[in-house]
């Protein structure tokens, strides 16, 4: 027997059927500058994984270079069933620190809210860190490039922007929404941007 399966075998965990319905987003928390690490890892795992990440410039006294860094540094998600045998896989990738979230077994994240993120970042709308917001009206843009796309309505000097939270890690992301048409999620109400 190899070193690999004998450490696998001391290890084991009942396997549980997984249905659809049981495999949700959570976020995940990593070390300092690891979330790249976490994520190569995971995907080599074949854990589902997302790092969304944005370009940003650097200066060096000789030279500027476009570099990819974490739009939440600290963090990445993942798509598992928590109860199955992933979640330790998970907590024993390199760089990860645990789950996060309230509960012990973290907090999940509606699948929208991961799928307003990509399609952001698909679309390469800017963004900007943003304070995390408890209160707001949730709105849903009905046009454009972000049609279909949730989250918090603010104004901000006199712009409407929108704000896409995500809470189990207290971020969120802020776009403006100069020329979007929005509307309210429960459907009650249309507004229009200005």
């Amino acid at each position: 027997m190899s070193i690999i399966s004998q450490m696998v075998d001391d290890v084991t965990i009942p396997v549980t059927p997984v249905t659809v319905s049981d495999v949700k987003w959570y976020a995940i928390r990593t070390r300092s500058r690891h979330e790249k690490v976490a994520a190569r890892e995971l995907d080599a795992q074949r854990i589902p994984v997302f790092l969304p990440l944005v370009t940003s410039v650097r200066q060096w006294s000789d030279r500027r270079t476009k570099v990819e860094m974490p739009l939440f540094p600290g963090y990445a998600f993942v798509r598992v069933d928590y109860l199955s045998g992933e979640r330790v896989r998970v907590l024993r990738t390199t760089g990860v620190v645990d789950f996060v979230g309230h509960k012990p077994e973290g907090s999940s994240i509606p699948d929208e809210q991961i799928e307003s993120i990509r399609t952001i970042l698909i679309r390469n709308v800017p963004v900007k860190d943003h304070p995390f917001l408890n209160v707001g009206q949730r709105i849903r843009v009905r046009n454009g490039a972000l049609m279909g796309v949730e989250g918090i309505l603010v104004a901000v000097k006199g712009t409407r922007q929108l704000i896409i939270s995500v809470e189990p890690i207290r971020r969120s992301l802020c776009i403006s929404l100069d020329d979007y048409q929005v509307e309210n999620v429960s459907g009650a109400a249309s507004k229009h941007a200005e």
